[in-house]
């Protein structure tokens, strides 16, 4: 994250009642890191040439400008209400919702979305806009979907990869601010499996795996525990695809982290696939935690 005393954490509304969410998740989230919070709309009706103002023979009040106005007013007053006495901004910014929210992704601390938002499909388990932020944001995205269990502890995907190293060292610093156990989970497949059917292979001693991937996992996160004072953590290698390992895992979490591409990920994609399965199939918010360029 942005470690500037002053960086912000960001929010995008667009009136939706997944974004009003998004809001009391980034609302508890600031007055946790005691940061501020900024109330983000991206108006994207000047792109699209369509007048904004109300009409000359129209009631005062009217007018898309004005619409985006008391939404953004109204999420300033639900994230006032969940964390009264934070320092709370809100703007309105032209652009489309994923391209401002990325635009302030450089100086957050961390941006904030809902799954979905008001021009989200019903059918659709996660909107483009939140896809779209956690793959191109340069701070953390958290994706406000599922059930918040605020005891419950947080979960984080391990993988070896930068990216998870980076992610396990985000949830571990969220779990002791929190006072709650970090759960690691590492998922893996038999060596030689592959296709749909994901078939075992014939021969292969299912206790020595295991136990070499309980070693993996522990080797990877070494010096988390020293690094972070007071943390209790907890290693899980289990065997099954990770994505729905980790969805399975997030029944029990108040908050998934993962990685923004993991081991084995082809390079061209800036979302890893297991990343993608969290967005979409998590019980829980998913925080995706990007390497440094």
């Amino acid at each position: 994250m942005n470690s500037a005393n002053n960086a912000a954490v960001v929010v995008g509304v667009d009136g939706s009642e997944p974004a009003l969410r998004a809001v009391r998740l980034a609302a508890t989230e600031a007055a946790r890191q005691h940061r501020p919070l900024r109330v983000v709309h991206g108006f994207i009706w000047p792109l699209l040439r369509v007048p904004v103002s109300p009409a000359p023979d129209a009631p005062p009040g009217g007018g898309l400008r004005h619409r985006a106005e008391e939404l953004v007013e109204a999420a300033v007053n639900e994230a006032e209400a969940t964390a009264p006495g934070l320092s709370i901004s809100g703007e309105i910014i032209d652009g489309e919702a994923a391209a401002v929210l990325v635009g302030e992704s450089p100086t957050a601390a961390l941006i904030v979305l809902g799954d979905r938002g008001l021009g989200g499909f019903s059918a659709l388990v996660v909107g483009s806009v939140a896809v779209q932020v956690a793959a191109y944001a340069d701070c953390p995205v958290l994706v406000a979907r599922g059930t918040q269990r605020p005891d419950q502890p947080v979960l984080v995907a391990v993988d070896g990869s930068d990216a998870s190293r980076r992610a396990a060292d985000v949830a571990a610093e969220m779990a002791v601010s929190l006072g709650v156990p970090l759960v690691a989970v590492h998922a893996y497949r038999h060596p030689g499996s592959s296709g749909p059917g994901d078939m075992q292979p014939l021969v292969y001693d299912e206790a020595k795996l295991h136990r070499e991937q309980e070693r993996m996992l522990a080797g990877w996160l070494t010096g988390l525990t020293e690094d972070h004072r007071g943390l209790r953590l907890t290693c899980q290698a289990t065997r099954g695809r990770p994505g729905t390992v980790l969805a399975e895992a997030s029944r029990s979490a108040q908050l998934a982290v993962v990685g923004g591409r993991g081991r084995g990920e082809v390079t061209g994609l800036l979302l890893g696939s297991v990343s993608q399965s969290m967005l979409h199939h998590a019980h829980c918010p998913v925080m995706v935690v990007r390497a440094p360029h």
